[in-house]
This record gives C-alpha cells, sequence and structure tokens, in this order.
C-alpha cells in the first residue's frame, strides 16, 4: 500500500484531490492544512483513521513539515507520493511588491515545496521508488499582467521540477509538473493584493489602476466560463500517480494545452503580439496620449522680441493698412 502526502489538501483542487484519494483504499492518506483550516476537512465529509490521517502543517513551517514526514518515516515507512499543491497567490505589477511579500510569494510556492521534496527524497531512493507531483499552473510557462511575482514562483518550481527529473530517475523516482490553466471554482476570491497594489485598485488616478480595473475581472468571467473543474483536474492527478512512466509536464486543462501549442508553434514577437492585443482593454492602460506639455520658458523667451536671434529672426515687414483718402 502507497503512503501519499498532500499538501492544501483543505480546499479548491486539493479537496477535490482528497476525496478522491480517500475513496481509493489501496492508498494511505496523509492530508495536511493549516491548523485553523483543519474543520473544513470535517465539513466535506473526510474523517480520520487508520487509512487517512489529517494534519495540521503551514507549508512554511520547517518544525511542521519535519514532524509531519518523520511520523511517516516512523509508522509507515515513509512517504511514497508528494503532491505539492499547497500554494498562494499575490495580484500586483512587478513595481508595487516589496521584498517581503516578493518572498512569502516565493516561501509558499517555490521553497516549502522543494524543502517537503527534500525530506521524503531519502526513503524514496531507499525504496528505489516514489512519485513527486508539483502543481504549477499555466503561470508557470507564460506570464500574465499584474500576476509577477506569482509567475515568478511558478517559473522557480518548473525550473527546479525539471533538474530534479534528471537528478532522481535512476531511483525509480518519477517527477511530474501539472499545469492547469483557468478552473471553475471561486479560488479568484483568495488572491492576495500587496500594499501598494491595494492602494492602486482603489485610487482611480494610481498609473496602474487600469491595469487592476480590467485584469481582475477579466480572470473571473474566464474562471467563471472554463470547463475545467477541481473534480476534473484532480481525477487527472490520480491518473498520474497510477501511470507507470508519467510525463514530465502535463497541461491539466485545454486552455493550458493551448497556450503550450501556441508558445511552441507561434514566432515569439507574434506571440507576445498576439497575447498583449488580446488583454482586456489594454488601450486604456497607462497615461493617457496627449500632447507633449508645453514649456513655459521656452515660450518666454520666444514672446520677447529682444531675445531673438536675428538669424531666425522673421523680417517680413506686415503690410500696413491703406488710409482712406479725406473728400
Amino acid at each position: 500500500m502507497r503512503t501519499v502526502l498532500v499538501t492544501g489538501a483543505s480546499a479548491g483542487l486539493g479537496l477535490a484531490l482528497a476525496r478522491l484519494l480517500v475513496d481509493h483504499t489501496d492508498y494511505r492518506v496523509i492530508l495536511t492544512a493549516r491548523t485553523r483550516s483543519l474543520d473544513r476537512f470535517t465539513r466535506a465529509g473526510i474523517v480520520a483513521s487508520e487509512r487517512v490521517w489529517l494534519r495540521g502543517m503551514d507549508v512554511v513551517d520547517p518544525t511542521q513539515r519535519r514532524l509531519v514526514v518523520e511520523e511517516a518515516n516512523d509508522r509507515w515507512g515513509g512517504v511514497d507520493i508528494v503532491v505539492n499543491n499547497a500554494g498562494v497567490s499575490y495580484r500586483s505589477v512587478v513595481e508595487h511588491v516589496n521584498d517581503r511579500e516578493r518572498l512569502a510569494q516565493m516561501d509558499v510556492n517555490f521553497r516549502s515545496p522543494m524543502e517537503l521534496i527534500r525530506l521524503t527524497l531519502p526513503r524514496m531512493r531507499e525504496k528505489r521508488w516514489g512519485r513527486i507531483i508539483n502543481i504549477s499552473s499555466v503561470s508557470g510557462m507564460m506570464a500574465m499582467p499584474t500576476m509577477a511575482v506569482y509567475s515568478a514562483s511558478k517559473f522557480a518550481l518548473e525550473g527546479a521540477t525539471e533538474s530534479l527529473w534528471y537528478e532522481v530517475r535512476p531511483w525509480n523516482i518519477k517527477v511530474t509538473l501539472v499545469q492547469p490553466g483557468f478552473i471553475n471554482s471561486n479560488s479568484f476570491q483568495r488572491v492576495h493584493l500587496t500594499e501598494l497594489s491595494a492602494r492602486s485598485v482603489a485610487s482611480e488616478v494610481d498609473p496602474y489602476h487600469a491595469h487592476y480595473h480590467h485584469m481582475a475581472p477579466f480572470i473571473e468571467r474566464t474562471m467563471g466560463r472554463a470547463f475545467a473543474t477541481p473534480d476534473r483536474v484532480a481525477r487527472k492527478i490520480l491518473r498520474i500517480m497510477q501511470r507507470k512512466n508519467p510525463p514530465l509536464r502535463v497541461a491539466a486543462t485545454i486552455d493550458a494545452w493551448l497556450f503550450f501549442m501556441l508558445r511552441r508553434f507561434l514566432p515569439r514577437k507574434i506571440y507576445h503580439y498576439v497575447l498583449y492585443r488580446a488583454l482586456p482593454n489594454v488601450d486604456e492602460w497607462g497615461p493617457p496620449k496627449t500632447l507633449a506639455p508645453a514649456d513655459p520658458v521656452k515660450d518666454r523667451i520666444s514672446a520677447d522680441p529682444s531675445t531673438a536671434d536675428p538669424r531666425t529672426a522673421d523680417t517680413t515687414v506686415e503690410p500696413r493698412p491703406t488710409e482712406c483718402p479725406r473728400f
């Protein structure tokens, strides 16, 4: 019986996967979430048992990560399959992210999955078997405006995971990146704003206000119309776990596959132009198109005839009006 560890399992895609795994009695399951979110499992009808563990674990807490993995090592001989699903998303342009917020994004989406992999790999290598499934995003292959630091975290996850794919193959450990695109869910409601992006959203005179004003509802509409659901993507992840030789990358939704094909076959210049023109109301972004502001100093000098350059001064004599003769 294989042991599966899932992070961020109390909501969205993680919860959909948790329900599937609980119903598959050939898996031992460790479902983790932050301690304050554990009651979501009860509301979802998931209860702890000898085969199903519910553990409070904040993925950025090294002590909590270590305790969960050590318990699995002691009682179940280690973790066989890791699904790094926990994630967070900040909506912000590059100029609106400070160093603290940038690190908070990277901690959850990149650094924590890498640390959890480091903790579970020794037992996988001993067994010469393992599966590591990292939930990436279409934002890991292409970046969207106002989601800069989120895309950065997913690009980092993709790069490290690709390196890992080569490194652990000698031990029969298979590594896969799952790349969902838009999923029909309410996850957009959990997106965080940075301090400066929140100010920009609230201020119509902020230079980036139009970016947020148009992008946020665009993403919400697109997610509401998406065919993909958390349950569908969860079933795809389960099939990856069951495959003997899963691929390195799996486009989990139709739009993710479409973006992959566009990026692969379109010349890069055309690809970026097409995506830019497809952005919502992009002509309204940035400053209004106005004439160059007048230079008051230059205007004052040119209006004073005593300062005129005789080489360029207009010497044309204006005709004087003819005086009407008197009779």
